[in-house]
């Protein structure tokens, strides 16, 4: 694949989409370059139970509303992927799939997308790949000495596979909660759920809609030059989904403080005692998946980039889209992601037709 376009999308998640969707419409010759085989980016490879934190209406990208799932208030991750899928058919959005982009290089007037199938070369770049595909894992001391079972949320599906065992979650927010609740609730799990200080929930009918006017009240705070709002983070860190408050309400949902350390078959604990565990999941988040843009040296402190709005600040070709806040308000979200999607490419067809 050698190809010349004047933008390459690098993603096919929901950023992806929500940004093919806005170039559509400045008639730009685009591309999406996707590493995954199957439609519904990072949605189709969560666990089992998971749902959104909203109701669909309120879940949807630009153009079209995510229809609701019978019986559900909020929907499933399964919904999510059709949705997506639906939505990329929709609106024809030409997306190449099976395509991990390795590296993005200058190449004088263009920006050269080099790929394992291949070379775009663009006159602009989106990188739209998320967080998922780089989870992080904290330093923990004792983690590389235990020898039981250590997943990341990335790799936790059910608790079936973990019958008969002793689990400790690691985290104090959403995935953390919502996996605890998880095994909370399951015969044959013993749970222990620690977090570095005591959880805090938001308000029992706060859901993704609150969520998303606290981000960009903030961000329009920020950017006005007024005092910083706080935003997500001042109303709590744990939205209390349906089966968050269950198991919590019934008294299963309880944190402990963060073990000293692991032993080789188990957890040590502050007052001397020691636990065997059999499994440890890792709710401790995610990075920047942004190996792919390193040639172009652009990262600042803690991996990321500098940016004015959604357009790198020392590569004005290159934009980023759905990587949390820094690169739009609430873009990380289904219901966020489409307004910075629409300035990407609003500044792209700017860039271009200067």
């Amino acid at each position: 694949m050698t190809t010349l376009v004047d933008v390459v999308v690098i993603g096919g998640g929901q950023a992806g989409l929500a940004a093919g969707y806005h170039l559509r419409r400045t008639k730009l010759d685009f591309v999406i370059l996707d590493a995954q085989d199957e439609p519904g980016g990072a949605w189709q490879h969560t666990w089992d139970s998971l749902h959104l934190f909203s109701p669909a209406a309120f879940s949807s990208l630009p153009g079209r509303l995510m229809p609701a799932q019978r019986g559900q208030k909020y929907p499933d991750a399964a919904h999510v992927v059709q949705y997506l899928s639906d939505y990329e058919q929709r609106y024809s959005l030409p997306i190449h799939r099976g395509v991990r982009v390795r590296a993005v290089h200058r190449d004088g007037p263009r920006l050269r997308v080099q790929t394992d199938s291949g070379t775009c070369r663009a006159r602009a770049v989106v990188s739209a790949t998320g967080t998922w595909w780089r989870p992080f894992l904290p330093a923990a001391p004792g983690r590389d000495l235990f020898t039981g079972y250590q997943l990341h949320t990335t790799n936790y599906r059910s608790p079936a596979d973990f019958t008969g065992q002793h689990v400790i979650v690691v985290g104090g927010g959403n995935s953390g909660a919502q996996i605890a609740a998880d095994l909370a609730v399951a015969d044959g799990v013993e749970l222990t759920w620690v977090t570095q200080r005591p959880p805090r929930y938001l308000a029992d009918d706060i859901d993704g809609r609150a969520l998303f006017d606290a981000a960009t009240a903030r961000r329009r705070a920020l950017d006005a030059g007024h005092a910083d709002t706080g935003g997500v983070a001042s109303l709590g860190d744990i939205v209390v989904v349906p089966p968050v408050r269950a198991a919590r309400d019934a008294g299963l949902l309880k944190a402990e403080p963060m073990f000293t350390r692991l032993t080789t078959h188990g957890a040590l604990w502050a007052d001397g005692t020691a636990s065997a565990v059999d499994a440890v999941i890792w709710c401790t988040g995610f990075r920047p998946a942004l190996a792919h843009l390193a040639p172009l040296g652009l990262r600042k402190a803690r991996g990321h980039i500098a940016m004015d709005g959604t357009r790198a600040a020392d590569e004005p070709r290159l934009h980023l889209l759905g990587y949390g806040d820094w690169t739009g308000p609430a873009s990380a979200t289904l219901i966020g992601v489409g307004r910075p999607a629409r300035d990407t490419a609003a500044s792209i067809a700017r860039l271009l037709n200067a």
